[in-house]
């Protein structure tokens, strides 16, 4: 019952800013901002996880609550939009587009960005260019 009181106590004070289950705030924006700059690189989500200074499963719970993904979902679609825009601005070939935004080989980036996209990236990327304006030399 003791406990009780004291808990009921310091209530008013946290209710002003209840955690919802998400990361904070600055841990939300560190991990983002360390799975954009190593988005080339293998991440474990033990690694993020780490720098945040939470358990692997509480960290993956806190990244979902806050993202509405988990956090190898939230790294395929910034893998995939990296992907798009390379696609879309540069002359690279797929096996380096895919080599450059973390995927094992071209095969497992085609099958995720036809997972993603609903088109292969061949494909997206002749409709790409086929849409944008022709700029004469």
């Amino acid at each position: 019952m003791a406990q009780f009181q004291q808990s009921a106590a310091r209530a008013p004070g946290t209710e002003t800013k209840k955690n919802t289950g998400g990361l904070t705030p600055w841990r939300e924006s560190l991990v983002k901002q360390l799975i954009l700059d190593r988005l080339g690189e293998p991440l474990e989500v033990t690694e993020l996880a780490q720098a945040c200074a939470l358990s692997r499963s509480h960290f993956s719970r806190a990244f979902k609550c806050s993202t509405g993904l988990s956090p190898q979902d939230w790294i395929r679609h910034q893998r995939i939009a990296r992907a798009k825009q390379l696609i879309r601005n540069t002359d690279l070939t797929l096996t380096q587009i895919s080599l450059e935004c973390g995927f094992c080989d071209q095969a497992h980036f085609c099958h995720n960005f036809t997972r993603s996209e609903g088109i292969n990236p061949f494909a997206w990327r002749c409709q790409t260019l086929r849409a944008l304006p022709r700029t004469k030399l």
